[in-house]
């Protein structure tokens, strides 16, 4: 066989012809997510005492080994569906949330029996169209994350706040498909910020490099420039090439002034969530 020629149906063991079918059936299937509640578990505080559960999220379709997961209460559920109900009342017509329980609550088998329900009911939320492209939807997975990753960044416990931001930052990705381009634009910025402030700064300027082509695309001004301020600055100190970066800030700062108020990155960020 000459060299860099395929090889031919016949050439292929059985077991080669099976991977290549096996490989050809999973770039046809089409990508969705898959919703799990494998668990659960009580949660008792001085005046408080409730359930939480564990909702794993993935994708099928595609090679998508990474399982992560979040918990939420049912309250979190109910404050989504009313939220839905309000944008989408008749395409949720038959989408039913499994009601509240007055008692029970902490009954093992009726604790099972929600588990079920409200994966379920993640399922026939993703199912309807309208529902998987809301911002309502992504941000049931990760507002709670986001804010409590914003408090602990304002505080100065940036491996903390790294840590949920890293969580964030998966579930969006996997949520993306479905969801606006610059979904994941805040989270990289407050991960480049946690980074910098780590003193890690080739991972701050890898995670600002990644949010910079959608903050392009999509003309959100307040971003570009804190970005780019934190790329050139990063990548004087790491020996990187800025000069096109330089360009195209000061260009920004020329053609915007006195229209923008320039804030850094962490300021962006901070703001985001006060």
């Amino acid at each position: 066989m000459a060299a860099g020629e395929r090889p031919s149906c016949s050439s292929l063991t059985t077991k080669e012809l099976q991977q290549n079918w096996k490989l050809a059936k999973q770039k046809d299937r089409p990508v969705r997510l898959l919703f799990e509640i494998p668990s659960s578990r009580v949660v008792e505080q001085l005046l408080n005492k409730h359930v939480v559960y564990q909702v794993v999220v993935m994708r099928s379709g595609s090679f998508d080994s990474r399982r992560v997961s979040t918990e939420r209460r049912y309250s979190d559920f109910l404050r989504l569906h009313h939220k839905l109900l309000e944008e989408f009342d008749e395409e949720l017509e038959d989408v039913l949330l499994p009601p509240k329980l007055l008692t029970g609550n902490f009954n093992p088998e009726n604790i099972l029996e929600r588990r079920i329900a409200l994966q379920d009911y993640l399922a026939k939320l993703f199912a309807t169209r309208c529902v998987r492209h809301s911002a309502h939807f992504s941000e049931f997975f990760t507002e709670h994350e986001q804010k409590q990753a914003h408090v602990l960044l304002r505080a100065g416990q940036f491996t903390a706040a790294l840590e949920l931001l890293q969580t964030v930052l998966e579930i969006q990705e996997k949520l993306l498909p479905w969801q606006k381009s610059t979904l994941t634009v805040p989270t990289l910025a407050a991960i480049a910020v946690c980074y910098r402030d780590l003193d890690d700064p080739e991972q701050a300027f890898s995670a600002a490099q990644r949010a910079l082509p959608p903050v392009r695309r999509y003309g959100l001004k307040h971003y570009r420039a804190a970005l780019l301020e934190l790329l050139v600055d990063l990548g004087y100190q790491l020996g990187r090439p800025v000069a096109q970066l330089q360009d195209e800030l000061t260009a920004l700062r020329n053609s915007e002034r006195g229209e923008v108020c320039f804030r850094s990155l962490k300021e962006v960020v901070i703001h985001k969530f006060i």
